[in-house]
């Protein structure tokens, strides 16, 4: 039994690496990376604080996207990259089939995406397993942007921006019910033009300065949610899957901008800008 046993951990062993390896190429064709995520990465982009910890608790398996230091040795699937993680690897499986009972997996929460501190091989054989849920210490780690498992290496640059936008901004204080999505590389910091430009704005209007909390308020208030509103009226984004009413706010503001920029045309309030340019673009999509 005990090297039919043997024989059984070797062959998973084996089929994790080739699938390890299927991945690889696939990655390579695609151009789609399939690694972990880096938590001292995700830490520096989007200045993560704590952990704290939460005790033992079980989590679900796909949740658990990224590595504190070891996100070099497994796929985005928690395959084993590397024929040295065999004997450990062959030790968890074994452990496994013979229902031997092992300690909770350490993992940092950041959002809804889990990072491994100990116990890879333990996730990696549960997962090729196909284990739905895992016991597990959890230390949280606070942060202004919410991840979740799906998020690829690529899209950290836009969330740190984001978080640079919030900590500039406080809009997730000012106003708790906003998160702004977008897909647009360099779209925070043009949102933080458009909030410095309608603050001078203001303090014409108003004849006094106007403090950068009020200019925020009235900006979100006042220019964001009514074009928001028009797009969320108007269903546009049926035909955008990939992008998001924050992506959408930029077109209708740079569209208003070439009209009155190229083609002289007056400026017009956001919310109407938005509802000529969402006619505008249903015309070209009927």
């Amino acid at each position: 039994m005990s090297e039919e046993l043997n024989s059984r951990v070797r062959a998973d062993f084996s089929r994790a690496r080739f699938k390890s390896f299927i991945n690889q190429v696939f990655a390579v064709l695609s151009g789609q990376p399939t690694k972990l995520l880096s938590y001292d990465e995700v830490k520096e982009k989007l200045r993560v604080g704590g952990p704290i910890y939460r005790g033992v608790k079980t989590i679900r398996v796909e949740q658990i996207a990224g590595s504190l230091n070891r996100y070099h040795e497994f796929d985005r699937a928690f395959l084993p990259k590397d024929d040295q993680l065999a004997s450990r690897w062959q030790k968890v499986d074994r452990a496994f089939y013979q229902e031997i009972y092992l300690p909770p997996v350490v993992l940092y929460k950041v959002g809804d995406v889990y990072f491994v501190v100990d116990g890879h091989h333990r996730v990696s054989v549960a997962r090729e397993q196909g284990q739905e849920f895992i016991e597990a210490e959890i230390r949280e780690c606070a942060t202004r942007v919410n991840l979740s498992p799906d998020i690829k290496p690529e899209d950290l640059e836009i969330l740190g921006a984001k978080v640079d936008f919030l900590e500039r901004t406080a809009l997730d204080d000012i106003r708790p019910e906003a998160n702004i999505k977008l897909t647009i590389p360099d779209g925070f910091e043009r949102m933080l033009e458009h909030i410095a430009v309608h603050r001078y704005f203001m303090g014409l209007d108003y004849l006094r300065d106007i403090s950068e909390q009020d200019a925020v308020a009235h900006w979100y208030d006042t220019v964001y949610m009514p074009i928001v509103e028009v797009i969320r009226k108007s269903g546009i984004l049926k035909d955008f899957p990939d992008k998001t009413e924050g992506d959408m706010y930029m077109w209708v503001l740079d569209h208003q901008h070439y009209l009155t920029e190229k083609q002289g045309k007056p400026l017009q309030p956001p919310h109407e800008a938005a509802r000529k340019f969402v006619k505008k673009d249903e015309k070209k999509y009927a």
